[in-house]
C-alpha cells in the first residue's frame, strides 16, 4: 500500500515536500508513510485520496479501481 501513495506522487511529478506541505506535515514525516515506518493515520488517507482523486480503498491497495465512491449528498 505504501508504494501505491509513492508511485502517484511520482506519476504525478510530485516530490515528497509538496505533498508533506498540501498535508501540513513535514517531508520526513510524509516519506515515513511511504516507506511504511509510520502508520498512516485515516485523516491522511482521506487527504490523500481527496488530492489525487482516487478512493481510500485504492491507496490501500484493496481495489484496482482508482475512481472514488460518490459523496453523500447533504440533507
Amino acid at each position: 500500500m505504501k508504494i501505491r501513495i509513492r508511485d502517484l506522487r511520482e506519476d504525478a511529478d510530485l516530490t515528497q515536500k509538496q505533498v508533506a506541505q498540501y498535508l501540513k506535515m513535514s517531508q520526513t514525516g510524509y516519506s515515513k508513510y511511504e516507506t511504511g515506518e509510520n502508520d498512516i493515520p485515516t485523516a491522511i488517507w482521506e487527504s490523500l485520496a481527496d488530492f489525487y482523486g482516487v478512493s481510500v480503498d485504492y491507496l490501500m491497495g484493496r481495489t484496482d479501481e482508482k475512481t472514488p465512491y460518490p459523496r453523500k449528498k447533504r440533507a
